[in-house]
């Protein structure tokens, strides 16, 4: 038996322009994200620097406008100078995030170059742990000043002519949390990130700053930390960070399901609270979302610890290598439409991360192909579908409860229309286990728009898994949907992520 619901969607009902580097992912030097993911020197499937063209592809594909690196934990420790100039005088290194060895054969400048093949740009991080302003001013004079200055010269003399004109810099990472190295208190963190801040733009007052968020919505110290440490930056920095991670740790799946909504309320209260760091410091501007780590990470927990542990100082070892279920791509799927609905102040978005670790995309050990996991496709969905002006559909679903959320919508959508190529596309999750929904939108005020495709990714088995000889959770194409006078019916399949294209061509 089919549930119903109902939904109004019209050009006007506009939330924000989407920012293309919602889209954005993030690279750390962690596991074998790095060494064995994007670069593999020797592998046939490699290039002349030594970069995986699979993985390359791959990327590409994903169309990733924004990376972030070098981390992440790894940054409160990195020494900037050891990742440049020649590879072979460049130091092996203890990295204590991890507890692995860092070789430093790919660094920023290899990196900036990577970035450059996969048609993206670089967010870089600057240690604010075990370092401070002048080295967050050194890195910043290497990578953007043209020339004529030691750093710059420095980057002159390592082949390096153009400066890389990196634009978005995070001030550290996590801060606020003890695991962190050179973790600080909110006034600590708050004070150091503003002198930072400060001398960083009279080096290049063009970039934008990240000010260090709080690591998770369950932090003891949030949204006090927000409201403290902003009050110290709010004048040099135009984003506050927001990290999350969601995992099916009780085996609930529709508690797992309705982790949106909690990822939802942390952006609305994180919101709330830069707007009363506005008010309070009569601001007149408004600083924006910086979702820079977010995804599913549960599955590897035990075999990182393990290796932590008790196989120390490995150099790229396998770390966080969550292979993805169909429900987690459910999961992925339900957070990028929550960062679409806060398209106003959700300006840039990063998963984590991109190959290997925690990520769309994996190699396997020892030279193999490289392989989309389940979470591919709904990120694909989004970042090329997903561009143009965020609608917000007036939905009326059914509910349900789970054992840990109430009043749990039993459909979650967004739109978002393409004004310049006339394309109005639909992302929609039925997060209900058990039932069919069908789903009448009145999309009379979008005139002239007929059906293109409705794609629907859904599977009896929500633990299916893809792996790199077969890939068992694909999209597909159905003939589900139906355009009426400008009313359309649409059946969204129990557990089902939904993309349903409608052009005027």
């Amino acid at each position: 038996m089919s549930k119903t619901a109902k939904m109004i969607i019209d050009k006007d009902f506009q939330i924000s322009k989407v920012d293309e580097r919602i889209y954005g992912s993030f690279i750390e030097h962690l596991g074998r994200a790095v060494y064995d993911g994007l670069y593999q020197p020797g592998n046939p499937l490699s290039d002349d620097d030594g970069f995986r063209k699979d993985v390359i592809d791959l990327v590409k594909e994903l169309d990733v406008p924004i990376i972030r690196y070098p981390g992440g934990n790894f940054v409160s420790n990195f020494f900037w100078e050891d990742s440049v100039g020649p590879v072979e005088e460049r130091p092996a290194r203890l990295e204590l995030a991890w507890r692995s060895l860092e070789e430093n054969k790919i660094g920023l400048n290899e990196f900036a170059k990577w970035t450059d093949k996969v048609n993206s740009n670089m967010m870089m991080a600057v240690n604010l742990g075990t370092r401070g302003i002048a080295d967050a001013c050194n890195l910043l004079e290497y990578c953007n000043h043209p020339g004529g200055t030691k750093y710059s010269d420095l980057r002159i003399k390592h082949g390096v002519k153009d400066p890389h004109n990196i634009k978005v810099w995070c001030l550290g990472n996590e801060m606020d949390g003890p695991w962190q190295l050179g973790h600080k208190t909110m006034e600590e963190y708050g004070r150091l990130a503003e002198e930072t801040a400060k001398a960083m733009k009279l080096i290049d007052p063009s970039i934008e700053l990240v000010s260090c968020g709080s690591s998770a919505l369950d932090m003891p110290t949030f949204p006090k930390w927000e409201s403290t440490t902003l009050e110290s930056t709010y004048d040099y920095v135009d984003y506050v960070s927001m990290h999350q991670y969601y995992g099916n740790r009780d085996n609930d799946t529709a508690d797992f399901l309705a982790c949106s909504d909690d990822m939802d309320e942390f952006i609305r209260t994180v919101v709330a609270t830069c707007d009363y760091v506005k008010a309070k410091k009569r601001g007149k501007k408004d600083i924006n979302i910086s979702f820079d780590e977010w995804n599913v990470w549960f599955h590897s927990n035990a075999a990182d610890d393990d290796i932590t542990q008790n196989h120390p100082w490995q150099v790229a070892p396998p770390m966080l290598e969550d292979i993805y279920t169909f429900e987690d791509a459910l999961a992925v799927g339900l957070m990028l439409i929550t960062l679409l609905k806060h398209a106003d102040r959700v300006k840039i978005a990063c998963l984590a991360q991109l190959v290997n670790v925690i990520a769309p995309i994996m190699t396997d050990q020892g030279g193999g192909a490289a392989w989309k996991q389940t979470i591919f496709y709904p990120f694909l969905h989004a970042s090329k579908y997903g561009r143009g002006v965020a609608l917000m559909p007036l939905v009326q679903t059914t509910k349900h409860d789970t054992a840990k959320h109430e009043n749990v919508t039993d459909v979650e959508s967004v739109a978002v229309y393409n004004e310049e190529k006339e394309e109005l596309t639909i992302f929609a999750v039925n997060r209900t286990l058990e039932d069919d929904i069908e789903l009448t939108t009145d999309l009379r005020g979008m005139e002239g728009f007929h059906l293109v495709e409705h794609i629907v990714m859904e599977e009896s088995d929500l633990k299916l898994v893809n792996s790199s000889y077969e890939e068992k959770v694909v999209p597909k194409t159905v003939n589900r949907s139906k355009m009426d006078g400008g009313i359309m019916t649409t059946l969204l399949g129990k557990a089902s992520w939904n993309v349903i294209r409608l052009s005027k061509w």
